[in-house]
């Protein structure tokens, strides 16, 4: 059964809708609530009665990839086109959750593709992006899926991702190295090619405006 909660703000005109189902909330707070009292916490406390129910919700928010087929979203705006040339969508905002120890990793998302007879709406490639990235990832699988992703579906003469992110399971535990940076790439086709990889990434790292 699902829910969903609104939250109305009238004077920004601004709804926001969070779905969720009610089962598995009930099942995951449960679970939350005991985890709390493990780690020295008394639940029942006012600051986190509600507590267990929000990181229910957040986790199904923060996973809710699992739900979306990336392919689906390609596919649902995809262009008979005659264009040729490379298309770049940099600065993607990439927000997931590193399944080693559950912890925030964010950063940039940068992808090209060089049509060969289809192009795609240009807001469909940041879905496919959320929706790999909001699961359990690794860094290293998140970059080769959605390469694999527009090239298995779009059947382009080529596809580049380049993804830089932070991860908090290096700055707040282990390491603890606040301001190191992770750099994962992946290519096909013609991006296999040095002059071609290269004006990708001259694309990604000028400033144009």
């Amino acid at each position: 059964m699902n829910q969903m909660e609104h939250l109305d703000d009238e004077e920004n005109g601004y709804i926001k809708i969070d779905r969720y189902n009610v089962a598995k909330t009930e099942s995951i707070a449960h679970h939350y609530k005991d985890i709390l009292t493990q780690l020295g916490e008394d639940p029942e406390r006012e600051g986190l009665l509600k507590t267990p129910e929000r990181v229910a919700k957040a986790l199904q928010y923060l996973t809710h990839g699992y739900d979306l087929n990336p392919s689906e979203i390609l596919r649902s705006a995809m262009f008979k086109e005659d264009y040729s040339q490379m298309v770049v969508v940099k600065d993607i905002e990439v927000y997931s959750m590193c399944e080693h120890h559950m912890l925030p990793f964010f950063g940039k998302a940068h992808i090209a593709y060089i049509p060969n007879g289809h192009i795609v709406g240009l807001s469909k490639i940041p879905r496919v992006v959320d929706a790999f990235s909001r699961r359990l990832q690794v860094q290293e699988r998140l970059t080769n899926e959605i390469r694999d992703c527009i090239q298995d579906t779009l059947r382009p003469a080529g596809v580049a991702v380049v993804i830089e992110c932070r991860h908090l399971c290096m700055a707040m535990r282990g390491i603890q190295k606040q301001n190191s940076v992770t750099t994962t790439s992946a290519f096909t086709g013609e991006f296999a090619k040095d002059k071609t990889r290269a004006e990708f990434l001259r694309l990604i790292t000028a400033n144009l405006h």
